[in-house]
């Protein structure tokens, strides 16, 4: 489906051309069809040449130039309608504005009543007007929608244009721009808009702007048809499960959840004027939204917009401000950032314009942040503007001085706890301010022994403070005189070795432990073994505590440590024997 924006004109040329291509009434209002005059939007199709066009016809006078822009603003292509009678208006004025402004680069102009007016001179002024905005040199052609001259040629240039307009993302994330929104007896709340991306299906859950609450959407018509499925570009109506009539209104957005940020700041960038000699407060349209907001002037053609409420903006979204005091649409506006820095400061906004000016604003969202989840990136409308580490966007300098960085965490951590196995991982992270993810990529640069989720130092093991070191080599003395002696607690602290120091000790491979508070030599498993060799099988653990010369506290967990490591081996009445040990 292509959906085209008809505009341009007040009285009914328009919506009579309309209802000549669709055969269908584009005037939805009785309001609208007794006084020959467009209210409100309308919404009619047709198909040409085996493609569906939707158009959405929308109003021309004056008063209603708010229902006009919300109309025109999800719309990519128009049809632009001016009367061979009338000629050019003031409302043809505003309306070019406003597709200008919304940076519309597709359109067609038809002059219509050629049959009543000479429709060359119309055709000539018009082509003139157009071709100085951004839709430029359109197709222009004459018509009679009393008569039906030209508008065979008509459907063809519209099929032509159609054939131009770019290929719709059907994969991309939904942000449907509400237009209208009843209630339905019998099947709740409905909303309608146009679909510029993304597909919908019966069963998809919502997030919806300006509330915390999800909506299911529960059935789905596209041209009137029941759909389980609509594709992008289409004209849609969503029946919706879960949320009240009440929560929902023109210029709201429905949103796959989570896709989407939330803003009341925008940094962008202004079309056509000055961005000082822009008014304070204006309105900004924007897809189907108006909200009112505050101009700030960042540089030269740069702004800062405080928005009245949240929308839903990404990077590259267009739109306009307008100001309804004096009718006008002093510019169109392109999204730089949607979640920009505040400004603090003397010359915040004039370094802030420096970065907008220079297309920075991707990059130094990362650098602010240090590192970016790339989605965050996508979401904000941004491509990925410089290092990428798994799913992270990370800031080159950082990313450059985060393995030296590190390396001095962790030598400050060491000082500070001597007697630790490393520093934890995730302490270490926390510490630096960076995900796990980055870190780890790093660590391998960094020189840095990593084990067990601790970093140390190389040789750290090896290494004990000296207070330490001197206990250890007292225990080591008292040990090779009586090697299965293993102090008592009483001992162990008097030496000042309590547990972090015995852990310490043997990371160093200084000491074992067989039992909580047992502590030996690391050699005395294997002397206890040949000990053992001397003893016939199966022997007691009373026996082995004699042949050791030491205690039942040392002699079960030491057997146990044996049995573990395969050297002796333990029967069911409880005695052992040696198990491939040979005998002395």
């Amino acid at each position: 489906m292509y959906v085209v924006a008809t505009a341009g004109h007040v009285d009914h040329g328009k919506s009579t051309l309309v209802r000549e291509l669709t055969g269908m009434e584009p005037d939805r209002l009785a309001e609208e069809r007794r006084r020959a005059l467009t209210v409100d939007l309308g919404f009619v199709w047709t198909e040409l040449d085996g493609r569906v066009l939707a158009f959405v016809d929308v109003p021309g006078h004056e008063r209603f130039v708010a229902n006009m822009l919300t109309g025109v603003g999800p719309v990519t292509a128009v049809l632009f309608v001016v009367s061979a009678e009338e000629g050019w208006q003031a409302q043809s004025t505003e309306h070019l504005a406003a597709l200008d402004a919304f940076g519309v680069r597709h359109g067609l102009l038809v002059v219509t009543k050629s049959d009543r007016a000479e429709a060359e001179p119309v055709l000539r002024d018009a082509r003139e007007r157009i071709a100085r905005t951004s839709l430029g040199h359109v197709p222009a052609l004459a018509v009679s929608a009393h008569s039906g001259a030209g508008l065979d040629r008509l459907r063809e240039e519209l099929v032509g244009m159609v054939g131009r307009l770019p290929p719709a993302d059907r994969e991309a994330d939904v942000r449907l721009w509400v237009d209208r929104s009843f209630t339905v007896r019998g099947a709740g709340t409905v909303i309608t808009g146009t679909l510029g991306a993304g597909t919908l299906r019966v069963g998809d859950e919502l997030a919806l702007t300006g509330s915390e609450q999800r909506a299911a959407v529960r059935g789905l018509q596209s041209l009137g048809r029941d759909r389980a499925e609509v594709a992008a570009v289409a004209r849609v109506a969503v029946n919706l499960r879960g949320v009240g009539r009440e929560h929902i209104q023109r210029g709201h957005a429905l949103l796959t959840p989570g896709a989407w940020r939330h803003t009341t700041e925008v940094d962008a960038r202004v079309r056509d004027e000055a961005a000082a000699d822009l008014h304070r407060d204006l309105v900004l349209h924007i897809g189907a939204a108006a909200v009112p907001c505050r101009v700030r002037a960042l540089g030269t053609d740069t702004v800062r917009l405080a928005l009245a409420a949240e929308v839903p903006l990404a990077a590259g979204d267009t739109g306009l401000l307008r100001d309804p005091g004096e009718h006008r649409i002093p510019a169109g506006v392109e999204v730089l950032d949607a979640h920009p820095p505040r400004l603090r400061g003397r010359g915040a906004a004039a370094a802030r314009a420096a970065v907008l000016d220079a297309g920075e604003e991707a990059r130094a969202y990362v650098r602010r942040h240090g590192a970016v989840p790339v989605r965050e990136l996508e979401i904000l409308g941004w491509q990925l503007p410089g290092s990428r580490v798994g799913d992270w966007a990370v800031d080159d300098d950082l990313l450059a001085g985060l393995p030296a960085r590190v390396s001095e965490r962790v030598t400050e951590w060491a000082s500070a706890n001597p007697l630790a196995a490393g520093m934890p991982i995730e302490s270490l992270r926390k510490a630096l301010g960076v995900p796990g993810e980055v870190l780890s990529a790093v660590l391998p640069e960094t020189g840095l022994d990593v084990q067990d989720g601790r970093v140390r130092r190389p040789g750290a093991v090896g290494s004990l403070p000296e207070a330490v070191e001197r206990a250890v080599r007292d225990l080591e003395s008292s040990l090779a005189e009586q090697p299965f002696r293993a102090p008592e607690a009483g001992d162990l602290a008097a030496l000042g070795l309590g547990a972090r120091e015995l852990a310490a000790a043997e990371r160093a491979g200084r000491l074992v432990r067989i039992a909580d508070g047992v502590v030996l030599t690391p050699d005395a498993l294997h002397r206890a073994a040949r000990e053992l060799t001397a003893l016939d099988p199966p022997f007691t653990v009373s026996e082995v505590r004699r042949a050791l010369g030491t205690t039942r506290r040392v002699a079960v967990p030491l057997l146990e440590r044996l049995d573990g490591e395969g050297v002796t081996e333990r029967l069911p009445d409880n005695t052992r024997r040696l198990a491939g040990f040979p005998r002395r």
